[in-house]
C-alpha cells in the first residue's frame, strides 16, 4: 500500500510564475516517482495561471483556516506524513495535524530562508551591512520555532544551511539540503548544438514575478543606475523584462526609446530567454536560489549576477559576482560582445546544473532520511527537546486563538 504525503500549500503552484511554484512541482514529482501518493491542499484562492494538479496524479483539496473540519479530515485520511509549505503554513496549521496524526512525521520546506531575505532587505535599506541586529527579527523567531517544531526542514540552498547551522546552532539532524532538481533527461539536452548561438541571439533579459520585493528592486536598480551604463557601450541593445502580476509601478519603466522594455507575462519562460544573448539579475537583496539564474543555464544563457543572485548556485561566489553598477555593467557588456567569454560561461551553466542539481544526487537520501525518522520518530522526537517546548507553546496560544475564531465565525 503506497505512503500517504499531504502538501499544504501557500499558495497552489505555478510553476510559470514563480520559481517556488517550479520547486512545489519538483517536491510532487520526487515524492510521486518515490511510490507516495500525494495530496495537495490549500486554503488560498487558484489563479488562472496555477497547475491541474489532479491531471499529474495529485488528489487535490480546499481547506479553511481556523475550522475543525481539516483535524477531521486528517485523522480519516491517516496521512503517513505531512510537508508544509512555508513557515506560516506550519503555524496555521501544525497543531491541528499533530492532534490528528501524532505519529506521522512533519516536514517544513522553507523555499527559502524568509527572515534572512527580510532582514538583508531592512538593511539594505538603511545602507548597512547585514547583522545580528537585523537577524533577530520577529520573522526570525517564528521561522526557526518552526523549523524546531518539525521532524525535518527542506533547505533550498547550501549557504543557509550552513547558516542555520553556524549563526543559530540548530541541529543538523533536523536539515536536509534539497536545491532545486533537475531531471536527467532534460540535463542530457544541455549542449551548444540545441541552443542558438552567439550570434543568433540579441539583446538583454530579466524576467521574474513583478510582486516580489527583490524583483522590483533589481528593475528600479536597472532602469536607473546599470541600463545607462550598458546602453552607453551598446547603444542599439534593448532589455526585455518579463514576469507575471505586473502593476503600474512596474509598467512605469518601460520606456522604448532607452531601449528598456516591461513585456509582462509569457507561457513560456524558456522559449523567450533562449533567444536574449545576456541575462541580468542585479539583485541586492534576497534568499535562496535564484529562478531565473536556472531558466538562464536551461537555455543555455550566460548571465550577469551579484553575489546575492549566485549565491547557493556555485561553491565560490565572489569569482562570479559584480556588486556594483559599474562592475556589473561592465561585464554585461563584455559578455554581450565577447563571444569566447560567452561560450565559456555558458559551458560553465551547463556543468554547474548537471554536477549539483541532478535529481539522482538528492532523492534516495531524502527519502531514506525521511524513512528512517518515521521508523524511529520517538528517538527522533526525543533528541529535539526545544521542538517539543516550541509545540507547547504553540498549543497554548496559536490553538485556542484559532479555535476562538471558529467560534466567533459560527456566530
Amino acid at each position: 500500500m503506497k505512503k500517504k504525503l499531504l502538501i499544504i500549500g501557500h499558495t497552489w503552484p505555478e510553476p510559470q510564475s514563480t520559481a517556488a511554484g517550479t520547486r512545489m512541482m519538483q517536491l510532487i514529482q520526487l515524492f510521486q516517482t518515490a511510490g507516495y501518493a500525494v495530496n495537495f491542499a490549500s486554503a488560498a484562492s487558484r489563479s488562472d495561471y496555477c497547475v491541474r494538479l489532479s491531471e499529474r496524479g495529485v488528489m487535490e483539496h480546499s481547506i479553511n483556516l481556523n475550522d475543525s473540519s481539516f483535524d477531521h479530515w486528517v485523522k480519516e485520511e491517516k496521512f503517513d506524513a505531512v510537508m508544509y509549505d512555508r513557515f506560516m503554513i506550519e503555524e496555521q496549521f501544525g497543531w491541528r495535524f499533530r492532534e490528528s496524526c501524532p505519529n506521522s512525521i512533519n516536514i517544513l520546506d522553507t523555499e527559502d530562508l524568509h527572515f534572512l531575505r527580510n532582514a538583508r532587505e531592512v538593511a539594505f535599506k538603511n545602507n548597512e551591512d547585514v547583522s545580528a541586529v537585523h537577524l533577530n527579527n520577529s520573522i526570525a523567531m517564528r521561522e526557526i520555532a518552526s523549523i524546531y517544531r518539525c521532524d525535518l526542514t527542506l533547505i533550498i540552498s547550501e549557504y543557509e544551511m550552513e547558516f542555520l547551522q553556524n549563526q543559530f546552532r540548530i541541529p543538523k539532524e533536523l536539515l536536509f539540503y534539497v536545491p532545486f532538481l533537475l531531471e536527467p533527461e532534460m540535463l542530457q539536452k544541455l549542449k551548444a548544438t540545441n541552443f542558438k548561438n552567439f550570434k543568433e541571439r540579441t539583446h538583454f533579459s530579466t524576467i521574474g514575478n513583478f510582486i516580489h520585493k527583490p524583483n522590483y528592486d533589481a528593475i528600479s536598480h536597472l532602469k536607473t543606475d546599470i541600463w545607462p551604463l550598458i546602453r552607453k557601450k551598446a547603444p542599439k541593445a534593448q532589455l526585455h523584462i518579463y514576469g507575471s502580476y505586473e502593476s503600474p509601478k512596474i509598467s512605469q519603466f518601460h520606456n522604448e526609446k532607452q531601449g528598456f522594455y516591461i513585456k509582462g507575462r509569457v507561457p513560456d519562460a524558456n522559449r523567450v530567454i533562449q533567444n536574449s544573448r545576456v541575462l541580468l539579475a542585479p539583485l541586492r537583496f534576497g534568499a535562496g536560489l535564484k529562478g531565473k539564474l536556472f531558466t538562464a543555464m536551461e537555455t543555455g544563457t550566460p548571465y550577469v549576477g551579484t553575489s546575492i543572485a549566485n549565491e547557493g548556485i556555485f561553491t565560490k561566489v565572489k569569482s562570479n559576482s559584480y556588486n556594483t553598477s559599474a562592475l556589473f555593467a561592465q561585464q554585461a557588456v563584455k559578455l554581450y560582445t565577447d563571444q569566447l567569454q560567452w561560450v565559456q560561461q555558458q559551458e560553465q551553466g551547463f556543468k554547474t546544473l548537471k554536477s549539483r542539481f541532478n535529481i539522482h544526487l538528492f532523492q534516495d537520501s531524502l527519502i531514506s532520511r525521511i524513512l528512517e525518522i518515521s521508523t524511529h520518530i520517538e528517538k527522533h522526537r526525543l533528541n529535539n527537546f526545544m521542538g517539543k517546548l516550541l509545540q507547547q507553546q504553540a498549543f497554548n496560544s496559536t490553538k485556542y486563538f484559532s479555535q476562538w475564531i471558529e467560534e466567533k465565525n459560527k456566530e
